[in-house]
């Protein structure tokens, strides 16, 4: 071979329309890892609680939530007692609050890589989703101590949580990759983000049980609420740790229903508007 010949790679359009390239992802997995782990790593440098925060947050939220909506407003739990009911609400909350809005900034954020180099664009969208796990793991052991102080004893019913898992995930995604693709096209998503976020979490039963939709405007409207998905997980989650109530699977699977379809259109949004991410970044 002669010396003077430089190796290249040919970077093109693909043959065979693929919605994601699970082999092209997986060959770049070793950069999520590093994206993720820049991630976690960024956001408690220089903090003096560093990864604590990752619990004050939640529980700081539970506070309120007892005292205004729990104390206050005496809002009924169920028959669960309101510091743990709000908690398992607000644990599922958070994770899917901060994934979301940190995937919709992300290729923003990250505009000075789209210009660069060659990567699967979305590995920055999923870098948030996957390091946010981080907190929900952290927040989720201080649930377990209220579990112990209430006596509450999960049942059968926990070996559902990696499903809700799922679905909370899928959820964040497939609005993260809408979100992400649009903020990067038109800035006010950024500035929108923080008044959609606090409508969906008013939305979610995060203070208020699913069954008080029931009571108020009778089943149908109680189906239809779960159409949005964090229904289903919220309820899931209490039902599923707490045990008070059967597992919601009429509301699990209406939101299973919008979640995929949340995923896969934000999965063709992305991928239609990728090829145009370096220009507008």
């Amino acid at each position: 071979m002669p010396s003077n010949i430089v190796p290249h790679f040919d970077i093109s359009a693909k043959k065979k329309w693929k919605l994601f390239d699970f082999k092209e992802l997986v060959k770049y997995k070793d950069l999520l890892y590093f994206f993720v782990l820049r991630d976690i790593t960024v956001l408690y440098k220089q903090t003096v609680l560093g990864m604590l925060w990752a619990i004050l947050n939640p529980v700081m939220s539970m506070v309120i939530f007892s005292v205004i909506f729990g104390g206050l407003a005496k809002i009924d739990s169920d028959g669960i007692p309101y510091p743990i009911f709000s908690y398992a609400a607000v644990l599922p909350w958070t994770y899917f609050s901060q994934s979301m809005s940190g995937a919709t900034s992300s290729l923003v954020g990250n505009a000075h890589l789209l210009t660069k180099v060659y990567f699967p664009r979305i590995l920055i969208p999923l870098t948030p989703i996957f390091s946010k796990l981080m907190d929900f793991t952290i927040a989720f052991s201080i649930l377990l101590v209220m579990m112990f102080v209430y006596n509450i004893s999960p049942t059968w019913n926990v070996l559902f949580l990696p499903l809700l898992m799922i679905l909370m995930i899928l959820t964040a995604l497939g609005i993260g990759m809408w979100l992400s693709s649009l903020a990067i096209q038109y800035r006010d998503v950024r500035f929108a983000i923080g008044f959609f976020t606090s409508m969906l979490m008013y939305a979610a039963p995060v203070v208020f049980p699913a069954s008080l939709v029931a009571e108020k405007f009778g089943e149908t409207a109680y189906l239809l609420y779960g159409l949005y998905p964090m229904v289903g997980v919220i309820e899931g989650f209490r039902s599923s740790l707490l045990g008070f109530n059967p597992m919601p699977w009429n509301l699990i699977g209406m939101g299973s229903i919008s979640a995929i379809i949340l995923f896969f259109s934000g999965a063709l949004h992305f991928k239609k508007t990728e090829k145009i991410f370096a220009d507008v970044a």
